[in-house]
């Protein structure tokens, strides 16, 4: 990953509308990164999820830290999928007008499968935090892929 950007764009393979991170904050190769989702009101998914108290959904801040954990790895394989999610813990809801700081770490490699420690902050408190297991896919692991290409 080049100092030159630190747009998330430049480096996944999501398109919008589901680039869920803004932007990269701090890189240390192969180690840690922290990324920052502002959220706000016009998300799309704000639209119709609890529209008289907005909340956003669980699921998509785990999907903004697998994709953090994956731009941590994006310098070791060109593509991972999730492999699977240990050990989350939701502290808090996330509104509109936070801001997400989410930080990935490596904990470790056993063969394809990348063990990443993940935590979601807003305001210097935690939110969400787990694991994300990310499967390294290469063109000679077709099968892990189920074929996708």
């Amino acid at each position: 990953m080049s100092e030159k950007s630190k747009r998330p764009a430049d480096y996944l393979p999501h398109a919008y509308p589901f680039v869920m991170i803004d932007s990269i904050i701090d890189y240390e190769e192969g180690k840690r990164i922290v990324c920052l989702k502002n959220v706000t009101i016009n998300e799309d998914f704000f639209q119709g999820h609890y529209s008289d108290n907005p909340v956003m959904p669980w699921c998509l801040i785990m999907e903004a830290m697998a994709q953090t954990s994956g731009l941590l790895l994006s310098g070791e394989c060109s593509t991972a999928f999730i492999a699977g999610m240990n050990n989350f813990k939701i502290n808090k809801p996330v509104v509109p007008g936070d801001s997400i700081y989410i930080t990935a770490v490596k904990r470790g490699v056993i063969g394809p499968v990348h063990r990443v420690k993940v935590s979601a902050d807003v305001d210097g408190s935690t939110v969400v935090e787990g694991e994300i297991l990310l499967a390294e896919i290469t063109d000679d692991s077709d099968e892990l892929a189920g074929g996708l290409k």
